[in-house]
Order: C-alpha cells, then sequence, then structure tokens
C-alpha cells in the first residue's frame, strides 16, 4: 500500500454539515489522530498513522468482527452503511490488504468534509459514496458482500427505515452465502428496541448473538450494542474470545440466553418501524 497523504494541519475545524455542526478535533495524546463530534455529540476517532487503533468501545467490537468473520489476513468485501470518518473500513484495509469496500454515506455535506480532510489512501480499496443506506442495501447485487456493517444513525437515532423486515431481508440478500452482517444499535432496559430488532433479524438470519457492555446488558445505563447475524454458524468461541480479553471487556449473549432476551418480541414491519430511543444527555462515551 502507498504511504498515505500527511495528515491535515492539527488545527481544529467547524463547519456547518447536514445535521448540525461539525467539529474535528486533533487529539493532542496522538499525533494525526481525529475526533469528529456532530453537535457535540462523538461520531467517530481515526489515526491516519495508525488505522489499526479502535478509540470507541463499539468500533472495537466491530473490529472483532472483522477479525472473526476469516482467516487472518484474507481480504473481504464490505459493504460499510454510514461513513463517518471511515474509521473501521481503514481498519479491514490495514489488517486485511486486497479487501474491497464501499462505504455509503447519507449525509451529503458531512462526506464531503470528511473527503476533503480526512480522506483514505488512493490505493486503499475503500470507495465512498453519498446515498441513502437502505436503497444502497436493496440496489447492492445478491451475494455480493462478505461483511455487511450498519452504523446508520441520524443524529443519535438509528432511522426508521433500517430497523424493518423489510430492510433485513436486502441485507440478507446482499450477503454472500455464510457471510456476516453486523449491526451498532443503542438502546437501554427493557431492551424494547434492541429485542424488536433482534426479532427482525430472526425472521431473515438463522444465527444471531449480541456484544455488549456487561453494564449495558444488566440494565445500567444506556449504551452500544453490537448485534451479528448470519444465515450459518457464527464464530461465537472467537467473539467471546477477543470481546472478554479487550481492554473495554464485553460480554456476548447467544442461543437460549439470547432466545430469552427476545423473549415475546415481534419483528417490526413498515407500519410500526420507528427510530430507536432517544438517548440520555451524555449518553455516548468516548472509551
Amino acid at each position: 500500500m502507498e504511504t498515505p497523504p500527511p495528515p491535515p494541519e492539527a488545527l481544529p475545524v467547524v463547519r456547518p454539515v447536514d445535521l448540525g455542526t461539525a467539529r474535528l478535533l486533533p487529539d493532542v495524546d496522538r499525533p494525526a489522530a481525529w475526533l469528529l463530534t456532530v453537535d457535540d455529540a462523538p461520531q467517530s476517532y481515526v489515526d491516519l498513522r495508525d488505522p489499526g487503533h479502535l478509540e470507541f468501545e463499539y468500533l472495537r467490537r466491530l473490529g472483532h468482527v472483522v477479525d472473526a468473520a476469516a482467516p487472518a489476513g484474507a481480504p473481504l468485501r464490505v459493504l460499510h452503511l454510514g461513513g463517518g470518518a471511515l474509521t473501521l473500513p481503514r481498519y479491514v484495509a490495514a489488517t486485511r490488504p486486497g479487501s474491497a469496500q464501499r462505504a455509503v454515506e447519507g449525509a451529503a455535506r458531512l462526506a464531503a468534509l470528511l473527503a476533503e480532510r480526512l480522506p483514505p489512501p488512493p490505493d486503499s480499496g475503500i470507495a465512498l459514496t453519498v446515498a441513502d443506506a437502505r436503497a444502497a442495501v436493496e440496489a447492492a447485487p445478491p451475494g455480493d458482500v462478505d461483511l455487511l456493517v450498519a452504523d446508520v444513525f441520524g443524529g443519535s437515532r438509528v432511522p426508521a427505515q433500517v430497523t424493518t423486515l423489510g430492510y433485513a431481508a436486502a441485507a440478507a440478500r446482499a450477503l454472500r452465502p455464510g457471510g456476516l452482517y453486523a449491526a451498532n444499535l443503542a438502546d437501554a432496559a427493557p431492551f424494547a428496541f434492541l429485542r424488536s430488532q433482534l426479532a427482525t433479524l430472526g425472521a431473515h438470519f438463522d444465527e444471531l448473538c449480541v456484544l455488549a457492555e456487561p453494564a449495558v446488558l444488566r440494565g445500567r445505563r444506556f449504551g452500544n450494542v453490537v448485534v451479528v447475524a448470519s444465515d450459518a454458524p457464527l464464530p461465537l468461541d472467537a467473539l467471546a474470545r477477543r470481546a472478554a480479553a479487550d481492554p473495554f471487556p464485553a460480554r456476548l449473549v447467544a442461543e437460549g440466553e439470547l432466545t430469552r432476551l427476545v423473549g415475546d418480541a415481534r419483528p417490526v414491519d413498515e407500519a410500526s418501524a420507528a427510530p430507536s430511543p432517544t438517548p440520555p444527555a451524555g449518553a455516548f462515551r468516548v472509551g
């Protein structure tokens, strides 16, 4: 891979974007690292010199999914819904050279800012496009990708259009047999939104698991939950080991425990779809 371009001058950038005011803030402790916020809510963190560094806890869990998706170093075809600062695509490019990746960002002005200030290396295999997340999934050729990652937020909430049976069917269709779907969601006990999403994905995927901080699973706070789904057995042991050994440990919920979590939740149809709950002030932390 070619040497990446020099990082932008380490001065804060403030610019109006689609959903508010974006700020790109340099990290004084890590040269070439940047924090992206929109209306002061953390959105992305990227280290341009060390793309293997994943700062946010939920992104570390998505990184565990990438690590367990195929043998080490094997390239993947990946569709990312939600571009942000392209943190996870850069991680895939660094750990799995030769991967072909498309990142879809729905916020055009935010995508333009990031393409200008934090572009990926030209030979990274990462293509950033501006499009609606659901439309991009529905337009994907059947069996086109090995891994589909959904990190779609309108502000601080998951939009209703990516919570339904129709969306889940399109996601399952876009994956090759045995491919993995991974989504970053946010909820708190009693997990009405999470449970409905598990029921919805369960209508189209045979296997499901959840990765989350124990405090979130115990109902002590609102937080991110990573859901993983496939039509084939999941790499549960590998995911559990990686999550438990992380500096910010997570717990894996699967099989019978997951069935109990879903309980009597029903799949979400188009008529009943709603965004994820509004997080309380200060709910999202930078881990």
